[in-house]
């Protein structure tokens, strides 16, 4: 049923990649079956202007380094004990990102539950970007993975039409970049996560 999308689905500016990353699923084939959550949240992060932008003034590490590879890498990176996910956007040597931040649980409800304890409400499971790769069981041995392939991958999903945008979260020290509105999100979806 879920087919990865095509390589040029993320040949796309990185501000129209994190909205039309709305919508589509992330699937994750595991031995006990699928885990599938239909992404509602994104933020956009567009490189070297970018203060809020791991790759801030071409910033090139061990850590960035996939941000400067073809568009549609997986870019993962620890933040305290979570993983976060990431999409790579923008052209080759452009180290564009979109950060994947919540999504809405569709298939192996029973394992996400698992995952994440059953003592939290399913629209905790994955309202935030590290509570979703811990919903979805990803780590960071997909750092430099293509979203196109199996088995992480994105597959088509119906488009979001009725979105919001606003500021992006957890960014306090940024500058200017605070302010951008670069976060979108589905308009009143519960798997959202809060802004503060």
């Amino acid at each position: 049923m879920y087919q990865p999308v095509d390589q040029s689905f993320f040949n796309a500016p990185v501000l129209e990649l994190a909205k039309n990353l709305l919508g589509q699923y992330i699937v994750h084939e595991q031995p006990k079956g699928l885990l599938v959550a239909r992404i509602v949240e994104t933020e956009a992060y567009q490189g070297p202007g970018d203060r809020a932008a791991h790759s801030f003034g071409n910033r090139r590490t061990k850590r960035t380094d996939v941000m400067f590879g073809e568009p549609g890498l997986v870019y993962t990176y620890q933040m305290h004990t979570h993983t976060l996910m990431n999409v790579v956007g923008g052209p080759i040597g452009t180290p564009h990102v979109v950060l994947i931040r919540a999504a809405e649980p569709v298939e192996g409800l029973e394992q996400m539950k698992e995952n994440r304890g059953s003592h939290l409400k399913m629209k905790d499971w994955t309202n935030g970007p590290g509570k979703l790769t811990k919903a979805l069981d990803i780590t960071m041995k997909y750092y430099g993975h293509h979203w196109w392939e199996k088995p992480l991958f994105i597959a088509k999903g119906p488009k979001v039409i009725d979105y919001e945008a606003g500021p992006r979260v957890g960014i306090g020290n940024s500058g200017e970049a605070v302010d951008y509105p670069w976060r979108f999100f589905k308009k009143d979806n519960e798997f959202v996560s809060k802004y503060r």
